[in-house]
């Protein structure tokens, strides 16, 4: 699944896969949670969010049981050359 990296609150990368209908979160600790039953409207909601931080709790984290995601099973979001500048 591809992530792509945010910042936003405590997200740091999200990914979507569309046959599976799965959504995995990235947060600033490392943890990788995966979520099973998730539509592409979500999807679309929290990928183009103003503030995808807020639409995960709002929409996401009390709706949807969250499974824990090893992270030798999950390849690293793509990095953002800026972050090195901002970061």
């Amino acid at each position: 699944m591809e992530m792509k990296r945010i910042h936003s609150g405590r997200l740091r990368a999200i990914g979507y896969d569309a046959n599976s209908r799965r959504l995995r979160i990235q947060f600033d600790d490392g943890a990788l949670m995966e979520y099973a039953g998730i539509d592409l409207e979500i999807w679309r909601r929290l990928s183009s969010a103003a503030s995808p931080w807020s639409a995960y709790r709002d929409n996401i984290e009390d709706e949807f049981q969250a499974t824990a995601v090893s992270a030798a099973d999950a390849p690293a979001a793509k990095k953002n050359p800026l972050d090195d500048l901002f970061g």
